[in-house]
Parts: structure tokens; C-alpha cells; sequence
């Protein structure tokens, strides 16, 4: 069984106590934090390895690791094979910045994009402009609804009922 398949039964196991589940998670958000902090000290290091490999430089287990790489994939400039990954899968952390940032933000992950690390990697308006493009990209604008006696939209001057609202 593929590592990724492993992680995923363990992580969202819907058999599992609810409590049990949340302290796992509660584990791994803050193991995840700390492999964040690390790798937004140096964001232009490409980290490199074996999933292996960086599980032991994190000190985190396969499976923590896993999960992880499964997280940030999304924000990579080249996505790792997560789907087939094993132990020895050669792996990169090669991130986009501005993309991780954005991810953190839709994920609601204010315990990762408030880290004190950004503050280096971007001013304050910039992480402010990242935060706002990303809540917008999200939020769903409704069209006006065009009523029969309302003006029709093409700029006819008609009512819409008498001009393009007859054709439906």
C-alpha cells in the first residue's frame, strides 16, 4: 500500500474516536508548524531527499511526513508523485511563495500564515494584498437578477420583457 493511501486511512479514519482523532491531529498541526518554520528561514533552499531522508532530518515519522508532503504539494513549483510515494521516492520542497502563502490563507491556516517567518519573506501590505486576493478568489458574486419591467441590459431601452427577456 502506498504511503499516501496509509496516511489517508489514519488521518481521516471515520471509524476512529472522535477525541483520538483530534489529538492527532492536534499533534501533527504543531509538527507541521515547526517543519513550516524550518523551511520559511531559507524559502529559496530547495530541500531535497528520500521521503525517508526527510522524515529524519524533520524528526517526524514516515507517516508524519507523508502528510505533510501531501499538504504542501499543492504550493510546489514542481509536485512531487504523491499518489505512488515510498520510502525511497525522491522528494523536493521546492515552494512557490506567494502560492503557500495563498494555500495556508484557503486553508484557514492562521497557525501557519500568521508565523513570524513571512514577516521576513513579505512586508506586511504584501501579505495583506496575498490574504485579500485569495478570500476574493473564494467569495461568489451574484448576478442581479433582471426582472420583466426592468430595463433590459443590452442598453436597448426597452423593457427586458419586450426585448431580449422575450427569446426564454
Amino acid at each position: 500500500m502506498a504511503l499516501l493511501e496509509q496516511w489517508r486511512k489514519k488521518a481521516y479514519d471515520q471509524q476512529e474516536d472522535k477525541n483520538k482523532l483530534q489529538k492527532f491531529w492536534a499533534a501533527y498541526f504543531n509538527v507541521e508548524k515547526e517543519i513550516y518554520r524550518q523551511l520559511l528561514k531559507n524559502p529559496d533552499e530547495v530541500v531535497t531527499g528520500t521521503v525517508k531522508e526527510l522524515a529524519d532530518q524533520y524528526g517526524v515519522d514516515i507517516m508524519t511526513m507523508t502528510g505533510f508532503l501531501d499538504g504542501i504539494n499543492d504550493s510546489l513549483i514542481e509536485p512531487n508523485p504523491i499518489e505512488e510515494m515510498e520510502e525511497d521516492t525522491p522528494v523536493n520542497l521546492g515552494f512557490d511563495k506567494e502560492r503557500l502563502y495563498k494555500n495556508m490563507v484557503a486553508a484557514d491556516a492562521n497557525w501557519l500564515y500568521k508565523l513570524e517567518e513571512w514577516n521576513d519573506i513579505f512586508d506586511e501590505a504584501t501579505r495583506k494584498d496575498l490574504y485579500m486576493e485569495q478570500k476574493r478568489s473564494t467569495t461568489v458574486v451574484k448576478e442581479t437578477k433582471v426582472y420583466p419591467n426592468d430595463p433590459c441590459p443590452c442598453g436597448s431601452g426597452k423593457k427586458y420583457k419586450k426585448c431580449c427577456g422575450r427569446n426564454r
